[in-house]
């Protein structure tokens, strides 16, 4: 009688021990190496971040212009203004609000898709630039805080020109109801 083993000093169980971990492992590297993956493919979209989303046709058709901009940020003024019961006057200054928000906007907008390219750049160089990628920081904080400021000054010019109903309504619409269809309303 001849046994068939393949190592005589290791015991079956601990075979089988050793490799299903070695399978778990495979199976967890492959995982996160996908997540990885694809989780870098969505970063990398023009259109991803504070100054583009994913919604928009930055995702799904290339580049916007400013113009397309400007018209869809008119398009979600008169929505909004319906929506609130706004009168002819409160839409005509909101939509100028809006418009002057949009021109000062996207020229950072177009900062940070330059500063996107120079961030690649920096870390695909042979040598790493430490001081490059800080200033690249500094200069990007600088400009989302500057966005920021000018985003609260539109909101806060056009909260002025709604009445305090009207800005309840706003309220309501930005936190439904809970429950499934909580936040449809039609």
């Amino acid at each position: 009688m001849t046994e068939n083993v393949t190592n005589p000093g290791t015991p079956a169980p601990a075979r089988r021990r050793r490799g299903r971990a070695a399978l778990l492992g495979l199976v967890l590297t492959l995982g996160v190496g996908t997540t990885a993956f694809f989780a870098g493919q969505a970063f990398s979209q023009p259109g991803f971040g504070p100054f583009g989303g994913w919604h928009g046709r930055a995702f799904m058709m290339g580049q916007i212009d400013p113009a397309q901009i400007e018209d869809r940020a008119d398009r979600m003024v008169r929505h909004l203004a319906i929506e609130v019961d706004a009168t002819n006057e409160q839409q005509e200054r909101l939509r100028a609000v809006v418009k002057a928000a949009v021109r000062d906007l996207v020229p950072m907008r177009e900062k940070g898709q330059a500063a996107r390219q120079r961030a690649h750049d920096l870390l695909l160089a042979p040598t790493i630039d430490r001081a490059g990628i800080e200033a690249l920081r500094a200069e990007q904080i600088a400009l989302v805080d500057t966005a920021s400021k000018r985003v609260a000054q539109a909101v806060g010019d056009a909260a002025s020109i709604l009445s305090a109903e009207q800005r309840r309504k706003i309220e309501d619409r930005l936190h439904p109801q809970p429950g499934f269809w909580g936040g449809w309303r039609r």
